[in-house]
């Protein structure tokens, strides 16, 4: 698997007050290092979204987040699944995302997406257009990022943005800069975008879903000649893992419990167990041609459930590639 990552959703910790709410956090994330994950993802969002936690519940911002994990870190990748184009202009979030690059040494992810959550939108101000138009503002900022991670002086002229000799200084750590991923199934446009411009990707499903998803992406890589094993694939999922499969139904059952839990996204998304059947679930995706996938896990103030994934998953592969 060419990447295991947890997502880390939710800032509310029961007995966990403000002033120590960051040091829980750093202790989620070097706790998944340890135990094996190679990346680590927070929501970029203002509000808490639903199927997680109330909207008025504790929502940090993303990007200072990560500057903070990347000075307490030292493996794991670090980025956004994913930003809202509309949250930034797309020069100064390749500004950003550089700047992560440099204090993480080079371990920044560039998660991006369409964005979706009109509520925070209306309540901080920023503009919603129709999701066509956010599509289109997607692929103009996908052409200014990559020009700001690889070009000494970057210009372009859109529609929606404009940039005239932009320097990005200092360069990148890595090569080209840190990896774009995009974030989204849609199989017109996001799909077509990722064959264009991505270097990974992550969407959301069950097998059927993700086999689907797959396919689609791969006739958008044959059309602009894109080989689609250059683009890693992933999915984002929710983890239940304890050490039988009884103590994760459980589990499970208190999540039910929580308001306005999503019962189809459980469904779909959840994946619960013991470690034997958490990895039978997960290689059926991975057999699918994913290359890596994403969790998030309720109730993640869990440590010894983070290091049980960590150790269950970090070493399955990829067993069958899409043809």
């Amino acid at each position: 698997m060419k990447l295991l990552g947890l997502q880390i959703p939710n800032f509310t910790f029961p007995g966990v007050p403000n002033d120590r709410l960051f040091e829980h956090i750093v202790t989620l994330a070097t706790t998944a290092e340890r135990s094996g994950f190679d990346s680590v993802f927070v929501m970029d969002h203002l509000y808490q979204i639903g199927g997680i936690g109330p909207r008025t519940d504790p929502m940090l911002e993303g990007y200072t987040l990560l500057g903070g994990l990347a000075a307490r870190t030292t493996r794991v990748r670090l980025g956004t699944l994913v930003t809202g184009v509309t949250y930034r202009n797309p020069a100064f979030l390749a500004k950003v995302v550089t700047t992560l690059d440099i204090v993480s040494s080079g371990r920044a992810i560039c998660g991006i997406g369409a964005a979706w959550n009109e509520d925070e939108h209306r309540g901080y101000g920023y503009d919603f257009p129709p999701v066509g138009e956010r599509l289109s503002r997607l692929e103009e900022a996908l052409q200014i990022i990559r020009a700001m991670f690889r070009e000494e002086a970057s210009s372009f002229s859109g529609r929606y943005y404009h940039i005239h000799q932009a320097l990005n200084v200092p360069r990148p750590e890595q090569p080209n800069g840190p990896p774009i991923m995009i974030g989204g199934g849609g199989e017109q446009r996001t799909l077509k975008l990722v064959a264009q411009y991505a270097d990974m990707c992550n969407f959301f499903g069950d097998v059927a879903t993700v086999r689907h998803k797959l396919e689609v992406l791969q006739r958008h890589c044959e059309a602009v000649g894109r080989d689609p094993n250059s683009i890693v694939k992933t999915r984002l999922g929710s983890l239940i893992i304890r050490s039988t499969d009884a103590e994760a139904e459980r589990a499970l059952e208190r999540r039910l419990t929580v308001p306005g839990v999503n019962r189809e996204w459980v469904r779909t998304g959840y994946i619960v167990g013991g470690p034997e059947r958490v990895r039978d679930q997960v290689q059926k995706l991975l057999d699918t041609g994913l290359d890596g996938l994403i969790f998030n896990m309720p109730h993640v103030e869990d440590l010894e459930a983070i290091e049980l994934a960590g150790r269950t998953l970090a070493g399955l592969e990829q067993a069958t590639a899409v043809r």
